[in-house]
């Protein structure tokens, strides 16, 4: 079985831009996630998830795991960092 890039969104930010175009979306970090659902763009360029309403659009320039946000930071005015979603409970991300 193929294991996919997951996906939180634990900031709540409208847009997402990731470098996959399929993954699963957990909505929050556990224990307030979503049911993990699994999201596939085919050849279009972004997709809503239905449970959570993040938008996920694709970007060529980042890596399968790497995501981005589109909220500006008021000091830096530089998108935010994310991390793929994990089982481990010593991860930051």
């Amino acid at each position: 079985m193929e294991s996919y890039p997951k996906f939180h969104n634990e900031v709540g930010v409208p847009i997402v831009r990731i470098g996959c175009r399929e993954f699963k979306c957990i909505g929050d970090k556990p224990p307030q996630d979503h049911p993990h659902i699994y999201l596939k763009m085919g050849d279009a360029s972004e997709i809503v998830c239905p449970y959570c309403s993040t938008l996920f659009r694709f970007d060529p320039s980042l890596g399968a795991h790497e995501a981005d946000n589109q909220r500006q930071a008021p000091s830096s005015r530089r998108p935010g960092r994310f991390k793929m979603a994990t089982n481990d409970p010593n991860s930051a991300g």
